[in-house]
């Protein structure tokens, strides 16, 4: 995937955000579009269909946990990788994030060079996920990768990104207990850092939407799933 096939949508109330994170990545090749509120974020990523979303939590007429909620309710944006920009320590704001469905977390202030690097490694996973094509069926649960559908049943279930990523995960090995950092770095990646409370709240949230028993915590170790 060539960085000119790229489309970023950048989304702050800050112009000067705006223009000096968006000046460094169409520095590098992207093509950048930009919105200074949640509302206008949702009609452009609608319209614009986005590969990464760089969205700010606090901003006016609509915030970005809204803003992120509604984003992923767009089937053709099921695939497209969320990021929030949150200020450190905001560890709330994280939360909320993936529960809303984001990928990941950028926190702010942010040297350029060190967000160029975040860009292209969210990107490295986004291609790595391209050209991967996999279904699995464990029981009543089928798993497509191919095309980021679940479905339990009769029933297809849309999860955010990251949920999928570690329901494959840990649907790949039944049983197998997956050690917290090994999922870390197999969903989130060692260049990306992330809370200790991240793992939890997926876990939670995959545990309302596909069932609790499925998902077994192995104290001060990890997960597995459970046939």
């Amino acid at each position: 995937m060539e960085n000119q096939n790229i489309t970023i949508l950048l989304v702050d109330d800050e112009p000067d955000i705006l223009e000096i994170v968006g000046y460094n990545l169409s520095a590098e090749g992207y093509t950048v579009i930009t919105a200074e509120n949640g509302l206008k974020a949702v009609k452009l990523a609608k319209k614009k269909k986005p590969d990464l979303i760089i969205l700010d939590v606090m901003m006016p007429e609509m915030d970005g946990i809204e803003a992120c909620e509604q984003i992923r309710k767009i089937p053709d944006l099921q695939n497209t990788i969320i990021t929030f920009l949150t200020a450190r320590g905001e560890d709330y704001s994280q939360v909320a994030g993936f529960d809303a469905g984001a990928d990941d977390y950028i926190t702010k202030p942010i040297k350029p060079k060190l967000l160029i690097s975040k860009v292209k490694a969210l990107l490295r996973r986004l291609k790595s996920e391209e050209n991967e094509e996999n279904i699995t069926t464990i029981g009543d649960l089928t798993i497509n990768r191919d095309e980021y559908k679940i479905v339990k049943g009769k029933e297809e279930i849309i999860l955010p990104r990251k949920e999928f990523e570690l329901l494959s995960l840990l649907a790949s090995n039944p049983g197998k207990v997956f050690k917290r950092e090994d999922i870390l770095n197999k969903v989130w990646g060692n260049e990306v850092v992330v809370g200790g409370r991240t793992i939890d709240v997926h876990i939670r949230k995959l545990r309302e939407k596909i069932g609790d028993n499925k998902f077994k915590t192995v104290k001060g170790v990890g997960y597995k799933f459970v046939i």
